[in-house]
């Protein structure tokens, strides 16, 4: 990615999932899919190519529930009505953490939305290698049994295989800048 000159601040993209150039549209994509036209409530993890998409959660008015970073503060609901106008600051960590509440409970997400540093058309996917993703999807299907999860990532983190374990979690749809790939 640092060599297609597609990594996007944060830097280095190395150790985390990488932001790219391309997340928004990716966001946007995602964003026409009758998935998220229908959802209520949306899950999305806090790293930094996923912001576009918890703005969009908040703007379209859908209830976001978003992970602490590693899970240190468990999660966050923010209702769209208390971070109206404010939706791209309600979208970061910090603002997350302003206007969005901890909670232990919260309704059924109807979309998850997973960072990925890589993943492959059968819908394994690579994190950065903690297992929070995992763990994050983990404790929704315990919760509310299954969900939905999506991923957004550059049309170069699509690749023909992804190595994985019976444990790791799966995606069911891909969304990059210009695709969508339904697995």
């Amino acid at each position: 990615m640092k060599r297609s000159r597609i990594a996007a601040f944060p830097l280095p993209c190395q150790g985390r999932i990488p932001n790219f150039k391309g997340a928004e549209a990716a966001a946007e994509r995602l964003r026409q899919l009758k998935e998220w036209k229908q959802a209520e409530v949306v899950f999305v993890n806090p790293d930094s190519p996923q912001r576009k998409v918890r703005e969009n959660a908040l703007r379209d008015e859908k209830t976001l529930i978003m992970a602490s970073p590693r899970l240190k503060k468990g999660f966050m609901l923010i209702d769209p009505a208390k971070a109206k106008g404010k939706e791209c600051y309600a979208s970061t960590i910090k603002g997350a953490f302003k206007f969005g509440a901890r909670v232990q409970e919260f309704p059924k997400p109807d979309l998850v939305v997973e960072g990925s540093v890589a993943v492959d058309v059968h819908g394994h996917r690579l994190g950065k290698g903690h297992g929070y993703s995992d763990l994050e999807i983990q404790i929704l299907k315990r919760m509310f049994g299954k969900v939905l999860v999506v991923t957004t990532v550059h049309d170069l983190q699509v690749v023909k295989d992804v190595p994985f374990e019976k444990k790791d979690e799966k995606v069911s749809i891909i969304v990059t800048p210009t695709q969508v790939v339904r697995v």
